[in-house]
């Protein structure tokens, strides 16, 4: 069943200190969502669909604790030359950072505002940006400056949002029996309502015909857009 209009208020999670309690136990509670909505498979399954090829450098847009990135990695085989993970605050433990290194050459932790760092002129290109629960927080016009920077700097992108739907807001009202707590019960409503459907973020993406890109709803609860550069398109310069 579909919503109304995207409707964004702020979430929880993204004022607390991420030391408070609260946010390692929603955090805790985001892995275990990201599991059931199946977001690193339906990430995996739009790179096969897009015939991505296996990148040397991949960059994760708010990265968070980097378990999201790791389990694509371990269910894609990529073994990328290096791995970046910009995050405002990015709360990566040094267990998931060793695992992370495991998959990679090279790994970077970057702690800095996406829009920032993306627009700076010493920003290096990257084969992949990929990036999780993340577009659904800005308004479309800041959404359209987000992906315009993305493609600027990427051969390919992936992201993997909340499908907005009546069905995935019903559902946020049982998370409690999972065990996620006030913080995450109330953010995972606000998500669905600010989340996508339909082909809203592909509407978004910069006119250019040099891309491939495809969005649709993936599972029950789960909205994903990809977007790769046309090979006829040529290599770009180094």
């Amino acid at each position: 069943m579909k919503m109304a209009a995207r409707q964004l208020e702020a979430e929880l999670l993204d004022e607390l200190p991420a030391s408070a309690p609260e946010a390692i136990h929603s955090r805790g509670d985001l892995r275990r969502i990201n599991a059931l909505m199946g977001n690193a498979r339906w990430l995996a399954s739009t790179a096969k669909e897009l015939k991505v090829p296996a990148p040397k450098t991949i960059l994760e847009l708010a990265s968070g604790d980097g378990v999201q990135l790791l389990r694509l990695l371990e269910r894609t085989g990529w073994r990328p030359e290096q791995l970046i993970l910009i995050d405002q605050q990015p709360v990566v433990t040094e267990e998931t950072s060793k695992e992370l290194q495991q998959h990679c050459s090279a790994l970077s932790i970057v702690a800095a505002d996406v829009f920032a760092w993306l627009n700076a002129d010493d920003t290096p290109a990257v084969d992949l940006i990929t990036t999780n629960l993340f577009l659904h927080h800005f308004a479309d016009e800041r959404l359209r400056d987000l992906l315009g920077l993305i493609a600027a700097k990427a051969e390919a992108f992936i992201a993997c949002e909340p499908e907005r739907s009546g069905f995935a807001y019903f559902s946020t009202r049982l998370l409690g029996l999972i065990g996620c707590n006030q913080v995450t019960r109330h953010d995972a409503a606000i998500s669905v309502r600010a989340g996508f459907q339909g082909d809203e973020l592909a509407r978004l993406w910069p006119k250019d015909v040099a891309w491939q890109v495809i969005e649709r709803q993936r599972g029950l609860f789960s909205h994903c857009l990809g977007a790769r550069k046309k090979t006829d398109q040529g290599t770009r310069a180094s």
